[in-house]
């Protein structure tokens, strides 16, 4: 055997133990991961999937839908503002499909249609009609998506911080973007987890500036539930091609969305700007307000603030 191909052969044999570990890793944190954050709620079959939601409010009370965003699950919305809004509203919160512990069957339903159509069926087997959709980040692409494809079963939007544009780039969350599904699999079993176990601190800091990130964030808000292969399976497919679906979405909005309600942003947001995501939407019949000193996680840092806009919006459409 030459040099060259020990060197080879002893390069091959370090791989495979690194991402042997790698795995293993990923395992157990995914395990601890499932034991802090069991489910919470009940789940519902839809074509394509499974949503896991919770209700909170009286059944009889109109229905307010909370859709989280990349990345997110439901207990972005419980960790501070859903309580604000139980008392009035029959409040129905869940995960996007393949988020949290809803599931979806292939990476292919990731594009915007394909989640509006699953929330929506999920809604109308609950038989939950006439719904105020609430959006955050790229769960109010979703909300927009629903609108322009049954507008009929939709009453106001009300989205905070939403994703209404291209963005030209991918930002914060750009090593997300892995236009593979196998790829996307084997980075998600190996190195993938390991990695955003390490970088999370700061990828908190940005996503969250400039308020500080919660102390509790991980466990009350549910964050610590990114840390496994399916959670970065969905985050990868939802960056890749849910967001990267948004320039089709944004062309419709001139012609077909008619849905009334408004938009919520941080001044301050550093993960979409308001100027591109916010203030053109009022061209549309959703006009934008502005909070001067918040970034883009409002349910979080300013629940009182989305509290009151919800209501405001709502009451907007009486």
């Amino acid at each position: 055997m030459t040099v060259i191909s020990t060197l080879a052969v002893a390069s091959l044999a370090a791989s495979a133990a690194f991402l042997s570990a790698s795995h293993l890793k990923t395992r157990r944190l995914a395990r601890q991961a499932e034991e802090l954050i069991p489910p919470v709620g009940k789940f519902q079959p839809v074509p394509g999937g499974v949503i896991h939601y919770v209700e909170m409010g009286p059944v009889a009370a109109p229905p307010l839908v909370l859709i989280h965003g990349l990345s997110g699950q439901l207990q972005h919305f419980t960790y501070a503002l859903a309580d604000l809004l139980a008392a009035d509203f029959r409040v129905i919160i869940l995960d996007r499909p393949g988020c949290g512990y809803s599931t979806r069957d292939h990476d292919r339903l990731a594009v915007l249609p394909e989640q509006a159509k699953m929330i929506q069926s999920f809604l109308d087997l609950l038989k939950i009609e006439q719904p105020i959709l609430c959006g955050h980040s790229l769960g109010g692409a979703v909300a927009l998506a629903m609108a322009l494809d049954a507008p009929e079963k939709i009453r106001g939007l009300a989205l905070l911080a939403p994703l209404t544009h291209p963005r030209e780039q991918a930002g914060v969350f750009k090593g997300l973007i892995v236009h593979s599904p196998f790829i996307r699999r084997l980075m998600a079993q190996t190195v993938a987890i390991p990695a955003a176990q390490r970088s999370a601190t700061e990828l908190l800091q940005q996503v969250f500036a400039p308020s500080p990130c919660p102390d509790d964030f991980a466990i009350q808000a549910g964050a610590v539930l990114g840390l496994r292969p399916q959670s970065f399976v969905t985050a990868s497919a939802d960056a890749t091609l849910a967001i990267g679906n948004i320039a089709l979405q944004s062309a419709r909005y001139a012609a077909e969305l008619k849905t009334p309600g408004a938009v919520l942003f941080g001044a301050q947001d550093a993960v979409l700007q308001p100027q591109i995501h916010g203030l053109p939407m009022a061209r549309f019949g959703l006009p934008c307000q502005s909070l001067a000193d918040q970034g883009h996680m409002l349910p979080n840092c300013a629940p009182s603030q989305c509290n009151a806009f919800i209501r405001d919006t709502v009451e907007q459409l009486r």
